[in-house]
C-alpha cells in the first residue's frame, strides 16, 4: 500500500511540473539565434559565444575546415571586444577559437594551413585551436 502511494504521488508531482514548466515557457519569449544556424558549417558550444559580425572570410576559413575533415567545428570563443590582449583579433571580430570532437589537434590544424585567406593558428593543451584571417603566424601554448 506504500509503495502504491508513493508511485501515485510522484506521479502527481511529476504531473505538476510538468503543468507549471508549461506554464512558465508559454509566458516567455522565445530565444532568437541565428537565423541559418542550421545551415552554418560550424555550430557554437554555447548561446553566448559571439560569432554573428564573423567575416566573409572567417566563415570561409570554418567553411574549409569542416569540408576537409567532414565535421562541423565547434566554435568555443568567438567575438571578445574586451579581450585582455591589445591585439587580439578576438577584438575584431576576426578570430575564432574551435574544436572538432573526434579529430586532433593536429588534424584541425593540417586542415586549417590549407584555409584560403587564414591568417593566425594557435594550439592550446586543452584540444582547442584558434583560426584567425589576421596577419601570418603560428603558435603553441602547451
Amino acid at each position: 500500500m506504500h509503495t502504491i502511494l508513493s508511485l501515485v504521488l510522484a506521479g502527481l508531482f511529476t504531473l505538476s511540473c510538468c503543468v507549471n514548466a508549461g506554464a512558465q515557457n508559454s509566458k516567455k519569449p522565445p530565444v532568437r539565434l541565428l537565423k541559418y544556424t542550421t545551415s552554418l558549417p560550424y555550430t557554437v558550444q554555447t548561446v553566448s559565444v559571439r560569432i554573428g559580425c564573423f567575416p566573409p572570410k572567417l566563415r570561409a576559413v570554418l567553411a574549409h575546415i569542416a569540408a576537409k575533415t567532414g565535421r562541423r567545428p565547434i566554435v568555443t570563443s568567438g567575438h571578445r571586444p574586451h579581450s585582455g590582449r591589445a591585439h587580439s583579433q578576438h577584438r575584431h571580430c576576426n578570430a575564432a577559437d574551435i574544436r572538432v570532437p573526434g579529430l586532433s589537434e593536429r588534424t584541425i590544424i593540417a586542415a586549417a594551413q590549407t584555409a584560403p585567406g587564414i591568417g593566425g593558428i594557435g594550439r592550446y593543451c586543452n584540444g582547442i585551436v584558434h583560426v584567425d584571417v589576421g596577419p601570418k603566424r603560428r603558435w603553441s601554448h602547451c
